[in-house]
């Protein structure tokens, strides 16, 4: 699963989580809203390790 996303940096963004899940905007501000995937939110903006993304697919 780390391999998977290797090309990505160590935090990512919400454009970033799209390429990642294969999933629209709104679907990751759904999930990082309810918590489904942790995030830190730095003034209106949403910052994710990507350690974070890997836990959640792990988790599901």
């Amino acid at each position: 699963m780390k391999t998977m996303f290797d090309s990505y940096p160590d935090v990512v963004s919400v454009e970033e989580i799209q390429q990642m899940l294969r999933i629209g905007k709104n679907a990751v501000y759904q999930l990082l809203k309810e918590g489904e995937i942790k995030s830190i939110k730095v003034g209106k903006r949403y910052v994710v390790p990507k350690k974070y993304i890997i836990d959640f697919l792990i988790e599901k």
